[in-house]
């Protein structure tokens, strides 16, 4: 009975992180350029005597979807899409390197250019050393290219007056070596910074959606929620076998 009721309880707490994933998930559907998290389960068999297929269930781990999501027209100046794989690098508080695929830019008052949640973006000057952000002059009206380079020229200006003021740094390190931390941002394991990749292009004036899927969201909770009422019913039933052998054993005593 003792067996029973922990094989369910692993089961029922699992189905309860499970839960909290997905409804992360929902919490995120609107978020520019999220990236879904997924759960990975495994079965663990019990140390000790029983039968050989009584398991715990365990998270084995937590991964997240890559899949693009849809790209959608701002028309912003500032906003920059990643139609394929890749990342925008910035730089965070504690001066390392981090990845987001949010590419609504806006420049702050001290003319640094950031994201929408306040992270430097990295200038991709090609010469190594402490990372940089890009500077972006008062007063002047600026352009992202399908590259990454930022150009700048003063309202009213000829196209000769045009400067080029920086270069987002764009990557795409393997998948299996980032991490997302808890500001929503990924980084590599090592904590390392990733190699500019040329092939990483952005589209200008536009901002890519979250890959959750609100449907399949939605019928993973149904699914879970009916697994969920399995569980509850194995340790009903465990509640009722303990009771029964009690009764027995009061009767032949």
């Amino acid at each position: 009975m003792d067996r029973l009721i922990y094989t369910a309880m692993t089961g029922t707490s699992n189905i309860l992180a499970r839960q909290d994933t997905i409804a992360s998930n929902l919490a995120n559907l609107s978020t520019t350029g999220y990236r879904s998290t997924i759960d990975a389960f495994k079965a663990v068999p019990l140390q000790g005597p029983g039968l050989p297929t009584r398991t715990f269930a365990v998270n084995s781990s937590t991964g997240y979807d890559y899949t693009p999501a849809v790209l959608q027209q701002t028309g912003r100046s500032l906003d920059v899409g990643l139609p394929g794989k890749g990342w925008i690098s910035v730089i965070l508080p504690n001066g390392k390197e981090g990845y987001t695929r949010d590419g609504s830019l806006q420049v702050a008052l001290d003319g640094t250019l950031k994201t929408r949640s306040g992270f430097p973006v990295v200038d991709d000057n090609g010469q190594g050393g402490p990372l940089t952000a890009i500077s972006i002059p008062p007063d002047t009206r600026v352009t992202i290219g399908d590259d990454g380079t930022i150009t700048t020229n003063p309202p009213g200006a000829a196209a000769a007056q045009i400067a080029v003021v920086g270069r987002l740094k764009l990557v795409n390190p393997p998948e299996s070596q980032l991490v997302r931390g808890e500001d929503g941002l990924f980084r590599t394991q090592s904590g390392l910074p990733a190699a500019p990749d040329a092939t990483v292009n952005v589209v200008p004036g536009a901002l890519e959606g979250s890959n959750v899927s609100a449907i399949g969201s939605m019928v993973d909770m149904i699914s879970i929620s009916r697994q969920f009422q399995m569980q509850m019913q194995m340790l009903k039933t465990a509640s009722d076998n303990a009771q029964q052998a009690a009764q027995l054993l009061l009767i032949t005593g």
